[in-house]
């Protein structure tokens, strides 16, 4: 049977050398080269959506593939699909590298400039090795089928600017518009999203922390489903246990839950962690709360200076969502985005705390009356987000309003 090989290069003239090479080896069916990491992602995920069978044996991927490093694509690959044989290309190759692709999940690594020999042998190991992995696993194996879902990650200016409400009312919209959301409590030290929620749980993101592979199930045990619908993944009750769950923990937990659900919103506190760094870093959109006041803005600029000066996230990338605004403040959105220099949230959430007192008390804030005007901005803020499905149109009020113009002769 012919080994199938999914080449991933982004350089035009590195897809030429390594797919001319495939082509010449024994066995070999080379398949049409994916150009970067989402394309991979998807690529895999389609594959293993018809059968796990339809899945290559080897992934080639090339050490400038983009946007998401090559590393934490092999991370990603070896997570979701772990059937799958991954072969690192690359200029480097130092003990040291070859030591961090295995712990990522590569199963061989190939030198460039690129060698007929060594490429063979490696390509043949890998092959005989995924060979192997799915003759003993059988119908036992699984894999993440779904395509990757949106990460936001929720930070705070400072504590107390409303942060946990946001992240919360964030995933309820996205939960409620018939998207699967988790919602994730990366506030590791003093997260308290169970109190929020009036949930008792006995796991929490701690226990993934040394799990090196995270399969479907591993993940479901950790996972807390709620009354709303969301998959809660909550922040330890032993806030020591916080500094067990590294930045390279924090990339595979998220990895794992955006490969699972359609939406993932992480509560990231106002302490910058290495593990809330990470995920920071690696979301989709990244939210800065602050209050219109000038502590908090103080602390926002603070914030978006030290992602910059981490290469964490430039301030660009990063959208201020002011809570607590009032027409009368004197500081008003335009001038926060002027000092942090950020993009800003076309939605601004009212200040109206007697609303949010009593769910807020009773740990019901899943419970927030809908003709609350902070839960109404909170999820106009969700759909300016990307974060909801669209209303699918009526058709039959089209057809009425069609009528009625027709009769009336409009």
């Amino acid at each position: 049977m012919p080994t199938r090989i999914l080449p991933a290069v982004g350089d035009a003239d590195a897809v030429r050398s390594i797919t001319t090479l495939l082509s010449q080896l024994p066995d070999a069916e080379p398949v049409a080269p994916v150009t970067d990491s989402t394309q991979l992602i998807d690529t895999l995920a389609h594959l293993a959506a018809e059968s796990v069978d339809e899945l290559p044996e080897v992934v080639v991927v090339h050490e400038r593939i983009g946007p998401v490093p090559a590393l934490e694509l092999i991370r990603e690959v070896a997570l979701r699909f772990p059937a799958v044989g991954v072969i690192l290309v690359t200029s480097d190759a130092s003990p040291g590298l070859f030591q961090a692709a295995m712990d990522y999940g590569a199963r061989g690594l190939v030198a460039l400039p690129l060698s007929y020999e060594e490429l063979a042998v490696r390509v043949q190991a890998v092959a005989q090795w995924s060979a192997g992995v799915r003759r003993h696993l059988g119908g036992a194996l699984e894999v993440f089928t779904g395509v990757g879902g949106t990460v936001v990650t929720v930070s705070g200016a400072k504590g107390g600017v409303g942060t946990t409400l946001v992240a919360v009312q964030l995933a309820l919209a996205a939960q409620a518009s018939g998207r699967s959301t988790a919602l994730l409590d990366m506030d590791l030290q003093t997260g308290d999203l169970a109190s929020y929620l009036d949930v008792q749980f006995r796991r929490s993101v701690a226990d993934l922390a040394t799990i090196t592979d995270i399969s479907p199930r591993v993940l479901a045990d950790a996972v807390f489903r709620h009354d709303s619908g969301l998959a809660l993944l909550l922040a330890p009750g032993e806030g020591e246990r916080g500094e067990e769950v590294t930045d390279r923990a924090a990339r595979q937990i998220v990895s794992a839950l955006r490969s699972r659900y359609e939406v993932v919103v992480v509560d990231c506190g106002a302490q910058l962690s290495g593990a809330g760094a990470a995920v920071v870093e690696m979301a989709d959109t990244s939210l800065l709360v602050t209050t219109p006041d000038v502590v908090a803005v103080r602390g926002a600029k603070r914030a978006v200076r030290m992602w910059d000066r981490l290469q964490i996230r430039k301030a660009e990338e990063t959208t201020v969502v002011v809570n607590r605004h009032t027409r009368g403040t004197e500081i008003q959105p335009p001038l926060i985005q002027k000092i942090t220099g950020t993009a800003l949230a076309a939605t601004a959430i009212p200040a109206a705390y007697k609303e949010l007192q009593g769910a807020v008390d009773a740990g019901r804030l899943h419970e927030l009356d809908a003709k609350s005007t902070v839960k109404q901005a909170l999820w106009t803020l969700a759909g300016e987000l990307g974060l909801v499905n669209a209303p699918a149109p009526d058709r039959r009020a089209g057809r009425a309003s069609f009528r009625k113009r027709k009769e009336g002769g409009g």
